[in-house]
C-alpha cells in the first residue's frame, strides 16, 4: 500500500486541470483572427495553452514580455504562474516593477503573510512606485507574495540610474553590437516622441541596457526555475536580457514568451513563443507634448 502512494500522487498531479483562462478585458481586436492564438515561433505552429505550459515547464528560466497597460497581459501572467506551479515547484518570481530598495519591504511582507498577517495597505507596505499602476499588478502580487518562493526585484534604483547617466558603463559582446544599439536607440526615440536631444540618447540607451543587465544578473542569482516578468523589449532575444545572460551557462534552458496585442508583429529572432491578446485603445501620447511647442 505504501508503494502505491507515490504512484497515486503522480497520477493525481497529471490529471490536475489547469486554472481557467481569464476573460478578455481590453476592448479592441476582439474579432481579430489571431486573438487568443499562441504560436511556437521556432516552428510557426499554433499551439494550445497546455502545450505552451508543456514547453515552459522544463525551462530553468522563463522570460515573459508584457505591455504594461494591458490588463490581459497581467491576467495571463498570473494564469501562467499558477499553471506552471501545478506542474513543478516555482523557484522564484522576478519583477521589473520592483526596485532593489523595495526588496526588504517585499521580504517583510512575505514573512508577515506567512504568519497569517496581511498588511492593511499592501501597496504602501511594498513602498509601491507611482510609475506603475497598482491595479494592474495587484492580483499577481497578492498571489505571489503568499507563495513559498521569493519575489525578487529586477530593476535599478534611482541612484543607480543617475550614476549610469553620469558615467556610461562600457559594454562588450552582443549587447555592444551596433545593430542592437541602433534598434534600441530607435525605440527610445519613438517612445520619447522623437523629442529627446541627441546628446541625451547615449545615456538613455545605457540605462535601458543596464536594466537588461540587472535582470540578467538577478536571473542568474535567482532560485530555479525562475520566472521574469518585464516589458516586451526587455525580454527580446535579439535586443534585451538574453544578450546579457552568461554564455558559459549553457546548461540553463531559457524560454522567451511575448504577450502581444493583435496586429503586433513578433518574429522568431525575438522570442520562442507569442500569445496574442486584445488591444488597448491607441493613444497619441506625443500630441499633448508637441502642442506647447507649436
Amino acid at each position: 500500500m505504501r508503494l502505491l502512494l507515490p504512484l497515486v500522487m503522480i497520477l493525481l498531479t497529471a490529471c490536475q486541470s489547469q486554472p481557467h483562462l481569464p476573460t478578455w478585458q481590453s476592448p479592441e481586436g476582439r474579432g481579430h483572427r489571431d486573438l487568443g492564438q499562441i504560436v511556437d515561433l521556432r516552428s510557426g505552429v499554433q499551439i494550445s495553452p497546455k502545450q505552451l505550459v508543456d514547453n515552459l515547464v522544463e525551462a530553468d528560466q522563463v522570460l515573459v514580455g508584457e505591455r504594461h497597460d494591458n490588463p490581459d497581459h497581467h491576467a495571463l501572467q498570473l494564469w501562467l504562474l499558477q499553471a506552471l506551479a501545478q506542474r513543478r515547484a516555482q523557484g522564484s518570481l522576478l519583477l521589473e516593477v520592483l526596485n532593489p530598495d523595495q526588496q526588504d519591504n517585499v521580504v517583510q511582507v512575505q514573512a508577515s503573510i506567512e504568519s497569517g498577517q496581511w498588511p492593511t495597505d499592501l501597496a504602501a507596505a511594498l513602498d509601491w512606485q507611482k510609475g506603475w499602476e497598482w491595479s494592474q499588478y495587484a492580483p499577481l502580487l497578492k498571489h505571489a507574495l503568499a507563495q513559498p518562493y521569493p519575489v525578487m526585484s529586477a530593476n535599478l534604483d534611482r541612484p543607480e540610474i543617475m550614476r549610469v547617466y553620469r558615467h556610461i558603463p562600457t559594454l562588450a559582446g552582443a549587447p555592444a553590437d551596433r545593430r542592437v544599439q541602433r534598434a534600441l536607440l530607435e525605440q527610445i526615440r519613438i517612445s520619447h516622441c522623437d523629442m529627446l536631444p541627441e546628446t541625451q540618447l547615449p545615456a538613455m540607451l545605457a540605462v535601458q541596457q543596464q536594466r537588461d543587465r540587472r535582470m540578467a544578473d538577478q536571473l542568474g542569482a535567482a532560485p530555479k526555475p525562475a520566472l521574469l516578468l518585464a516589458g516586451a523589449f526587455h525580454v527580446r532575444r535579439d535586443l534585451g536580457v538574453p544578450l546579457h545572460l552568461p554564455t558559459q551557462n549553457g546548461k540553463a534552458l531559457t524560454r522567451v514568451l511575448i504577450l502581444a496585442e493583435v496586429n503586433d508583429a513578433v518574429s522568431a529572432d525575438q522570442a520562442d513563443f507569442v500569445w496574442f491578446t486584445p488591444a488597448q485603445p491607441q493613444q497619441d501620447h506625443c500630441a499633448g507634448l508637441r502642442k506647447p511647442m507649436e
